[in-house]
This record gives structure tokens, C-alpha cells and sequence, in this order.
């Protein structure tokens, strides 16, 4: 189960990886548009590999008695919520990609 401070974590590093460029020039070019794309996509893919990775060493610690079992349980659903986050994308893409194959050409 996730918690609200873990979902707000999350939505604020999904919100960071939609806006990677706010404050950067804008190109109208459409190789920059593919290339934020597929930089989108490999940091969050990269963000989730990374909460997974910090779950691991929080059950580590665990294991060898160097942490608590709270921290684990947050990041395990930190993990969780990302992870969720992933899949709905995801979803949406798979969604978006289906609906442009069935329109007409």
C-alpha cells in the first residue's frame, strides 16, 4: 500500500521528467521533439530502475540489522508507485498507438 507522502514523490518526479526543459531555449525542430521523447523515456524507465535499486539496499540494510523496517516499507512503495506510474504510461502510449492504426487514411 502507498502512502500519500510516497504518490506525492512520485507525481513530483514524474511532473520533473515531463518539464525537463523548462527553463531551456525552445527549438522548433522536429529531432529535438523525438529526441525529448526518447529522453523522457530513458529517464523514467532510469528513475524506477532506480527506486528499485534503493529498495534493494534498504532491505539490505534490513537484513544486516543496519536499518528499520519503516524506511524499507518507504521504499518498497516509493518503488511500487513508480513502478504503477510506468505501467499507465505505458498504457497510454500502447491506447494512443492503437487509436492512430485504426483511423482511415
Amino acid at each position: 500500500m502507498s502512502t500519500p507522502t510516497a504518490a506525492a514523490n512520485a507525481y513530483a518526479a514524474l511532473a520533473r521528467l515531463s518539464n525537463p526543459a523548462a527553463g531551456a531555449p525552445k527549438g522548433g525542430g522536429t529531432e529535438g521533439g523525438e529526441g525529448n521523447f526518447g529522453s523522457l523515456l530513458k529517464n523514467a524507465i532510469g528513475a524506477v530502475v532506480e527506486a528499485g535499486r534503493a529498495s534493494d539496499q534498504q532491505a539490505k540494510a534490513m537484513a544486516t540489522g543496519n536499518s528499520n523496517i519503516v524506511d524499507v516499507v518507504t521504499a518498497v512503495a516509493e518503488t511500487e508507485v513508480a513502478i504503477e506510474a510506468l505501467v499507465s504510461v505505458r498504457d497510454k502510449v500502447i491506447q494512443a498507438y492503437e487509436e492512430i492504426m485504426r483511423m482511415p487514411i
